[in-house]
């Protein structure tokens, strides 16, 4: 059982959450706040749909999506689909970014986001979105370097 990548998955949605539970305790709504000035503010926003706004009026269909996959990520994650540590590494990372943006989803009816870039016009983002993107990219370097090598070792064929 990875129960490492289970441990890091919840330690992600722990810091998510409390970062989230900071920010709405202590920052008013749309309100920014410097936090390591030039580079990031701490602003809150409310987000209702998923990455980059998009979808923002169905709350309810993002909500169902985020816990299916959340239960995908985690059979997988259990079944060791991925036996390699980065593949491993990879779907825990993506389970707590998973897992911590469905709870405010659940709860609250919107995701929390706080961390606006200063010195470039982007989306403003949570700890939840940083485990996404890291995971995915790390996923993707799996599958790129891995993939092909323990598809052989199954038994498999991989063009």
């Amino acid at each position: 059982m990875p129960i490492p990548f289970f441990l890091l998955a919840a330690l992600i949605v722990a810091a998510d959450q409390g970062v989230k539970y900071l920010v709405r305790a202590n920052i008013a709504l749309g309100q920014h706040v410097s936090f390591l000035p030039g580079v990031m503010d701490l602003t809150f926003v409310k987000n209702t749909g998923a990455a980059f706004s998009m979808l923002e009026e169905h709350t309810w269909l993002l909500t169902l999506l985020s816990g299916m996959v959340a239960v995908i990520l985690a059979v997988l994650l259990a079944r060791r689909i991925l036996p390699h540590w980065s593949g491993q590494l990879a779907l825990g990372l993506l389970l707590g970014g998973a897992v911590g943006n469905f709870i405010d989803r659940l709860l609250l009816g919107y995701v929390t986001d706080m961390f606006a870039a200063a010195f470039v016009n982007f989306p403003v983002f949570n700890v939840a979105d940083i485990a996404v993107v890291v995971g995915g990219v790390l996923l993707c370097v799996h599958v790129i370097l891995f993939m092909k090598d323990e598809d052989k070792k199954e038994g498999g064929t991989c063009s």
